[in-house]
């Protein structure tokens, strides 16, 4: 049947990422999210095999966005730059006011 073949795997090749890099336009809408709201929070996200290191920001009201930033480092530069708090969102979880935002504006999930 072959479930527990003893064959050898391809270590060398690389894993094939489902999703595109992080480009200048995402870095781009985070500044400008951040430039047009207040109370603003980035969530960091780790790379997957499906998706590049991400940050999900997060205003005052609940209102999020989410792009992809390539690395931690990305991440941390424009928080430094913009004064913004940055969390992992892996230990701390996404605020409560995130979840009521996505209640009352539910046609912004269907995407």
């Amino acid at each position: 049947m072959g479930w527990f073949s003893r064959r050898s795997r391809v270590t060398d090749a690389t894993p094939t990422k489902l999703d595109r890099e992080a480009t200048r336009e995402d870095l781009a809408a985070l500044e400008a999210f951040v430039a047009s709201r207040r109370g603003v929070e980035f969530y960091l996200e780790p790379e997957t095999t499906a998706t590049d290191t991400t940050v999900v920001a997060i205003a005052h009201d609940g209102e999020w966005i989410r792009r992809r930033t390539g690395s931690p480092r990305a991440a941390g530069t424009i928080a430094r730059r913009h004064a913004v708090p940055l969390y992992e969102a892996a230990r701390t979880g996404y605020p409560e006011r995130m979840r009521a935002w996505n209640r009352a504006h539910p046609e912004r999930r269907a995407r």
